[in-house]
């Protein structure tokens, strides 16, 4: 195996990382786009954002146990320390809010009495919690919350590939990019 390849994530992760990104983007877009509505029209504008959060939620468990059983590729030496652990807490910090928001959202909808319709398809039960519409609020608060939070952490892992990308010319997109480098 060459070298440039031994750099690069596995196909694997590489699909998770894109198919994951693309559902947290068009997800955020679904909620702000939802965000002034009110009663059934929200309830409608809001069906396939929970849906994409329990996609996501499968999708990051499953990211996870491919990344523990797939090493993923060493970070560059030419990185500082503070580097490598930064992006290894940010990475850390991206499972825990891509397991914990949706995990947030099925369980604010499971307060509110509202089960999650999966596109039609079937319905995710609710959590066995009681219902309570005031439980529900705060968690959807603390949920919007750590949606914010990851949009700026998403933010600043754009700018941290873009600086050891243009920068530091050290191969950043391609590790991550689909097909070959």
């Amino acid at each position: 195996m060459s070298e440039n390849a031994q750099a690069r994530y596995s196909t694997g992760a590489i699909i998770f990382h894109w198919l994951i990104a693309i559902l947290v983007i068009v997800n955020w877009r679904i909620a702000e786009g939802a965000e002034h509505l009110e009663g059934a029209a929200k309830s409608a504008a809001i069906a396939p954002h929970k849906a994409i959060g329990i996609t996501i939620l499968v999708l990051s468990v499953l990211r996870l146990l491919w990344r523990m059983s797939h090493k993923p590729p060493a970070l560059p030496d030419a990185l500082a320390g503070w580097e490598k652990l930064l992006a290894r807490t940010m990475h850390g910090i991206f499972y825990v809010l891509l397991i914990g928001l949706p995990i947030g959202g099925w369980l604010a909808s499971s307060y509110a009495g509202r089960p999650v319709d999966f596109f039609g398809l079937f319905t995710i039960p609710m959590l066995p919690v009681a219902e309570n519409m005031d439980q529900a609020k705060s968690v959807i608060g603390a949920h919007k919350n750590g949606g914010g939070l990851l949009l700026i952490l998403i933010a600043l892992h754009i700018l941290g590939a873009a600086k050891h990308q243009f920068i530091d010319k050290l191969p950043s997109f391609s590790r991550m990019w689909p097909g070959k480098s």
